[in-house]
């Protein structure tokens, strides 16, 4: 049995996802479509990259990570339609994307967070000496935002599924009850949060484009992490933040009541009142370090193939 992975090339989280696939299942896999028995569309806006004459032939499993439906368009329906097709199984990372899909498709869907990689995401016991190495203050207390917050290429405009008119929402209220809060910020498109903190006056950090070294020592200096999505298929930064020990809460999204204590989840009228569970999301986190974190995905292509 061979595995293949569609191209990505986009810079973003599912490539690394991908090259950890290749070098942790490189005795089931392949990189040129062709040899696969499966084909895993990984990237789903990208499945036309893969011939449709080598689709025909093979097993298709398809992953969807969310299903905005109140961006749902007639366009978004018709190129599900078609690509679904192809697709002979579907894959998510969260049982609320599962019941998303369930609503457009009768075919078989799997369940199965993805893997989170314990090399890369560690807790580092010295936190005052990484708060030195980037300019931190020990005294201060940091909220982390590690994601997008702008909807288009205009970098203005707040993508609002992912809720940052929400995390300056609870972040204005942390502020003023401790002015030592201070916001870290990494990666692109955060002009939203960038410009709502200035004009509240709240200190922030920004740290735009960081490797994984650097990005895994920032979610260590953090005090909380939050997650303020409306609609999430992950997100991934639930898992990291699990493995890391970094406190964390977030909304009911995504992975967030498979991975955290119903205490770490909050709505927008009792996010005062949520608590970071560290050793609960952490137990939880580790069930999905590699290379066991792979396991259910291996025999789910196992079963696919015997099919």
């Amino acid at each position: 049995m061979k595995v293949y992975l569609n191209n990505i090339n986009e810079s973003w989280v599912v490539d690394r996802l991908k090259d950890e696939w290749y070098e942790y299942n490189f005795d089931i896999s392949t990189r040129k479509p062709k040899e696969a028995d499966i084909i895993w569309i990984l990237t789903p806006w990208l499945w036309k990259n893969v011939r449709k004459s080598t689709l025909k032939k093979k097993k298709v499993v398809c992953s969807i990570y969310h299903i905005d439906f109140q961006k749902f368009s007639d366009k978004d329906k018709k190129d599900f339609l078609k690509r679904e097709s192809y697709v002979d199984e579907y894959h998510v990372i969260s049982e609320k994307s599962k019941m998303q899909l369930e609503q457009l498709t009768n075919k078989k869907i799997t369940s199965i967070p993805f893997w989170v990689n314990q090399n890369l995401w560690f807790p580092i016991n010295d936190k005052n000496e990484i708060r030195k190495k980037y300019g931190l203050s020990e005294e201060n207390f940091y909220i982390g935002s590690f994601q997008r917050d702008t909807e288009g290429s205009d970098l203005k405009s707040p993508k609002l599924i992912k809720g940052p008119d929400r995390f300056i929402e609870i972040v204005s209220l942390k502020y003023s009850e401790n002015k030592n809060t201070v916001v870290i910020l990494t990666g692109k498109r955060r002009q939203y949060i960038i410009s709502e903190l200035e004009k509240l006056n709240i200190p922030y950090k920004y740290f735009e484009m960081v490797d994984f070294n650097d990005l895994n020592e920032l979610y260590n200096v953090l005090d909380l992490y939050i997650v303020s999505s409306r609609v999430e298929g992950g997100p991934q930064a639930i898992v990291e933040c699990g493995l890391i020990k970094t406190p964390i809460i977030s909304t009911d999204v995504g992975v967030a009541s498979e991975i955290l204590s119903s205490e770490s989840i909050f709505n927008m009228e009792n996010f005062h009142s949520a608590k970071p569970n560290i050793e609960y999301a952490n137990k939880k986190s580790n069930l999905y370090t590699v290379p066991k974190g792979f396991d259910k995905y291996r025999n789910l292509f196992r079963e696919i193939y015997e099919s």
